[in-house]
């Protein structure tokens, strides 16, 4: 069963180095949010295995998501995906359920190290 994988992020080219970035044979149906409202929306209408979020965005940013994702008690592995390396800002959203913290610009192997790690490959 494939994977269903959701990458939020407010910029079109951060999203698609993220795809870019993950494996080639990972089994896996692609979703794509621009802001936290698109991407709650996708979370409640699809099963999402995996998010790959952005923290500033548009209308609702990464920790809006976060705080509704465990609020509304989705099951889904996030990893945050952003140039905010603040260490508060990471313990923030560690504290919220993140996975991971990754910081951007994402690369092939810290992502392909990240899937296995969790057995999501």
């Amino acid at each position: 069963m494939a994977l269903s994988v959701l990458i939020c992020d407010d910029s079109l080219l951060a999203r698609k180095q993220v795809r870019k970035s993950l494996p080639d044979d990972l089994d896996a149906e692609f979703f794509s949010a621009a802001n936290g409202r698109e991407a709650l929306e996708v979370l409640q209408q699809q099963e999402i295995g995996l998010v790959f979020l952005d923290l500033t965005m548009p209308e609702l940013d990464g920790i809006g998501v976060l705080e509704q994702i465990r609020q509304l008690q989705l099951d889904c592995f996030v990893v945050v995906v952003s140039a905010d390396i603040q260490p508060e800002m990471q313990r923030r959203v560690n504290e919220l359920g993140a996975l991971a913290f990754v910081q951007k610009p994402v690369s092939a192997d810290k992502l392909s190290g990240l899937l296995k790690q969790y057995g999501l490959v």
